[in-house]
């Protein structure tokens, strides 16, 4: 099941302290973390959250991946973090935001081969600076 915004903050948890493969650290600081919390709290952070269930009651459940970023507002959404504890959660969780918002753009931050996957595309600094105008 996919929810958006019922666990902002164990989301950003499990972005700042999952284990990645060929990674060492994150850059999600304690402050970070903090600041992204009154973020979501002033409705300017949002999250998208994957869960498990262990029965049918739907009371069991464990979050298995998600991410989370900004809505600038204008139709751009700054993704920050993403996580998967099972495989291809966050994915789910990406899916979900593109098919269920209408951001125009999703700064990615950063280009790789897993986002290229999904779709992403590089643009040069100039041009990402005009679509924020």
């Amino acid at each position: 099941m996919l929810t958006e915004n019922q666990a902002f903050e164990e989301v950003i948890y499990h972005c700042k302290n999952i284990n990645r493969k060929d990674e060492f650290g994150t850059w999600i600081t304690d402050e970070m973390e903090k600041a992204y919390i009154n973020l979501h709290k002033k409705g300017i952070a949002i999250s998208i959250e994957v869960w498990r269930f262990f029965n049918s009651t739907q009371n069991d459940k464990e979050l298995v991946g998600g991410l989370y970023g900004i809505d600038l507002g204008n139709g751009i959404f700054c993704g920050e973090s993403m996580f998967s504890k099972e495989s291809n959660t966050s994915k789910l969780a990406f899916i979900h935001l593109v098919k269920n918002h209408n951001y125009t753009s999703i700064d990615c931050q950063v280009y790789n081969e897993h986002l290229a996957s999904l779709g992403a595309r590089e643009i040069d600094r100039t041009t990402f600076l005009e679509m924020l105008k």
